[in-house]
């Protein structure tokens, strides 16, 4: 019975050729289609538009031109450097040892949110100050609305219970005159997240949070050190930061880790159920992601969806979830949106 069948493999040989071929772009596309930090960065250019980048670009063990990430002076001006190349963000910097995040990841993000805003809005994409989008967590580096409000126009409220993080976020926000698109507040109760924040009468159609990952501050450290050695960066000849990218502890972790924040995050989503059309949250660890949905089922949400991400090595998701149905959000977009243009 085999020998019959032995005459049709010839015919399947164009096969494995064809499936060889995707490996290559599917590296490149890695990245959300619209992320401008695709391939390789053109580092003489970037030093063109930002000097003092010059003097910390390196060669890469793989021959490339990268910079030292093991070096947060150099991480810092790097991101300072992309977000003027790439966002129009002409002044940007950030306090000694607060987070660092690393640019293409969050972009990532924003760019997802774009595509769950469009789903139901016939495909396009809603842009301009009509949209609101509420960071939980926002940082002393502003990233997220600073790079939401150069690729969409969308308008931004960042929260934080940190006052060094909201000074250097409004210092950013000041001297690149965005004041009329990105507010700042601070969230006075440290034991919450959503609740106190929201104003009565303030509506958001997207949220979104960089959650504190960790349980503890050792945890955090053991998750840095394991960074490093996948990266191939424990060289014992240099001293290497504590914490890559840097992070205060409210930054970092918190008692529960991830999983205790992005359930309470969800609870008290439930106690403003109509102020916020999707509220989202980034989720590190895919192990936590039962507990999650089961949170969510419990807490009421019509529909939520996990989108995963990619960027390079690194793979991450976030969980979105809404209290609206489908009518509801029709009536939400007819009323906030109106004409919107891709």
């Amino acid at each position: 019975m085999t020998k019959p069948e032995q005459p049709k493999p010839p015919r399947k040989k164009p096969k494995p050729a064809q499936s060889a071929k995707p490996a290559e772009p599917r590296e490149k596309a890695s990245l959300h289609p619209r992320n401008r930090h695709q391939g390789h960065y053109d580092f003489p250019r970037l030093i063109k538009s930002s000097p003092e980048l010059g003097q910390f670009v390196i060669t890469n063990p793989y021959g490339k031109e990268s910079i030292d990430f093991a070096n947060p002076a150099a991480v810092r001006v790097f991101n300072r450097a992309l977000l003027k190349a790439f966002y129009g963000v002409s002044h940007w910097d950030i306090p000694a040892d607060y987070l660092c995040p690393p640019i293409p990841g969050r972009a990532d993000y924003l760019h997802f949110l774009a595509d769950l805003l469009a789903e139901d809005n016939a495909g396009v994409i809603p842009r301009g100050a009509a949209i609101k989008a509420l960071d939980i967590g926002t940082g002393a580096n502003g990233v997220y609305p600073l790079i939401g409000h150069s690729e969409y126009g969308w308008h931004f409220v960042g929260s934080d219970i940190d006052t060094v993080a909201l000074a250097s976020a409004t210092t950013i926000v000041k001297a690149n005159a965005l004041g009329k698109a990105i507010s700042l507040r601070q969230q006075g109760n440290r034991k919450y997240i959503l609740l106190g924040l929201l104003q009565a009468d303030e509506r958001f159609d997207i949220s979104l949070c960089n959650p504190p990952f960790h349980a503890s501050a050792e945890e955090a450290l053991r998750g840095s050190q394991r960074k490093w050695r996948a990266l191939g960066k424990a060289d014992p000849k240099r001293k290497l930061p504590v914490l890559n990218f840097g992070g205060q502890p409210a930054e970092l972790w918190c008692e529960g880790g991830e999983a205790r924040f992005v359930a309470q995050l969800i609870t008290e989503s439930a106690q403003v159920p109509t102020q916020v059309l999707w509220f989202s949250t980034l989720v590190s660890k895919a192990s936590n992601l039962p507990l999650i949905q089961s949170t969510l089922k419990k807490a009421g949400a019509v529909e939520s969806r996990v989108v995963e991400m990619s960027q390079g090595q690194k793979q991450s998701r976030f969980v979105a979830w809404t209290f609206h149905d489908k009518a509801q959000q029709q009536a939400w977009r007819a009323e906030r949106w109106g004409q919107t243009k891709a």
